[in-house]
């Protein structure tokens, strides 16, 4: 009969149980990846031998407001609304909402735009801060701006939404920049299918591009290597995440930065929360739950080819605060639908999505954390396996760097956005790399926050702009 010493068997059990999650953790994401590259090649065959353009500019196409939340925007509003204005879409307004900045936010729109105050009722349908004027401009008669009080980033959203003319809304942020045909590919499958509730669009990153004119003329990257690395991130969250569940019909995130929603339903379910920091998550399982509890057909989807590009942070200070707030976001989505995790009536969102955004999403970060510290206590206790220790490490450094460096090969087959071979080699050099020292401040940042999110911290932190048109920054 074999018998185990108490080190040796803690040894065995902690070893068995990280290799269990390890093998969970990448055999989820094999089959993203693998459901992903069918999706995209799928999708970009499709669109490729159709004459979506036509289709899409037919009388029968949604007219569609621009719902833009602004807070401290001085430095990139003036090119976001230009961008907004200029959009290829037969009929849409643009609203951009002042979130009661305290720069010249309000002040540099009424100058550019020339904005005249309004006489308006409004009716309050959802919750929102008080409304103090309303503008519009007799030379950009699709722009609206809304000034009103403080409320947050949700808050705003639903002053949009109560202001908003039409069937369809988009919401995003001040600093983005969409492009040209975004909004005709990102309404196509409003009218494919018309139970279609929201479609997501991907975000890229427009640090280092040159943009005149509120479009992104030049696609290049930037300098900062924190920057480059969010590029990797951002594909793989995008072509492998966010494909994968919604070609699973299971998608439970739209970027706050780029989505569509039908208003109607948007304004059944009481719009926005204004209590959580992830109100573009908490929205998209909140329509989910209402849409399954009351029996309704819909759809919940992404495309990977409507675009909008954002600035991304710069600093570890800055980057640190955004990753912190998205996995507070995370927590509280969860812990507030908490009864929809595997729930049959709640079909493969209840069966598949949130199980795998618990075990995979919310308590990884700890898990991992966990492994390298259980590491280095078993190092110094001589406890460790060398073997089978160097083999982990080799297979997860090899796995997760395949996931990045796919992600960046499929946007260039299906995409080729980057003009440069050398940018497509920088990214996956980049992906290469950050497992080591990138991967464990982000772990670091997402185990922190569940601290923070104990400590009740609701804040949103600062988002330093330093505004677009700054070509190789």
């Amino acid at each position: 009969m074999l018998t185990w010493d108490p080190g040796t068997l803690a040894l065995l059990i902690a070893n068995t149980l990280i290799l269990g999650y390890f093998l969970l953790l990448q055999g989820s994401y094999l089959i993203l990846l693998l459901i992903s590259f069918v999706a995209v090649l799928r999708y970009r065959c499709i669109v490729d031998h159709e004459h979506w353009r036509g289709i899409i500019q037919s009388p029968l196409t949604l007219p569609i407001s621009l719902i833009a939340p602004a807070y401290n925007e001085e430095r990139t509003i003036v090119e976001s609304v230009r961008s907004l204005l200029s959009l290829e879409y037969p009929e849409y307004e643009v609203i951009v909402v002042n979130d009661g900045s305290r720069d010249a936010t309000l002040d540099t729109l009424i100058e550019h735009f020339e904005l005249r105050a309004i006489p308006v009722t409004i009716e309050y349908s959802i919750p929102c801060q008080p409304i103090r004027d309303v503008y519009r401009s007799a030379r950009y008669p699709r722009l609206v701006v809304i000034d009103k009080e403080n409320g947050g980033k949700a808050d705003a959203l639903n002053a949009g939404i109560i202001m908003a003319a039409h069937p369809l809304f988009c919401a995003m942020d001040a600093d983005s920049l969409l492009e040209g045909n975004a909004l005709l590919r990102i309404t196509r499958p409003f009218l494919e299918q018309p139970e279609t509730v929201a479609v997501g669009g991907i975000v890229r990153i427009a640090n280092g591009c040159r943009v005149e004119h509120g479009r992104v003329t030049e696609i290049s990257l930037s300098s900062n290597p924190l920057v480059i690395f969010q590029h990797v991130e951002y594909l793989r969250a995008f072509l492998f995440g966010r494909v994968g569940w919604s070609a699973l019909g299971a998608l439970l995130i739209i970027s706050g930065a780029f989505g569509v929603f039908k208003r109607q339903v948007v304004l059944d379910i009481g719009g926005y929360r204004h209590d959580t920091v992830g109100e573009d998550f908490e929205l998209v399982v909140r329509m989910h739950r209402h849409m399954r509890d009351h029996k309704i057909p819909y759809r919940i989807v992404f495309l990977p080819d409507p675009v909008c590009w954002t600035e991304a942070p710069e600093t570890l200070r800055v980057l640190g605060q955004q990753r912190n707030r998205w996995q507070r976001g995370l927590i509280d989505t969860l812990r507030i639908h908490q009864r929809m995790g595997l729930n049959p009536r709640y079909g493969r969102v209840g069966l598949l999505a949130m199980p795998y955004f618990v075990i995979i999403e919310l308590i990884g970060p700890v898990i991992e954390m966990s492994g390298y510290l259980f590491v280095i206590i078993a190092f110094f206790l001589h406890l460790i396996n060398l073997p089978f220790f160097l083999l982990f490490l080799t297979l997860a450094i090899l796995l997760g760097t395949l996931l990045s460096v796919a992600s960046v090969v499929l946007d260039e087959v299906a995409y080729r956005r980057f003009p440069r071979l050398s940018q497509v080699l920088t990214l996956v050099a980049f992906a290469l790399i950050e497992n080591v020292g990138y991967r464990q401040l982000t772990v670091w940042w997402r185990v922190r926050a569940f601290l923070d999110y104990w400590r009740g911290n609701k804040s949103w932190g600062i988002m330093e702009r330093r505004g677009f048109a700054r070509p190789g920054v």
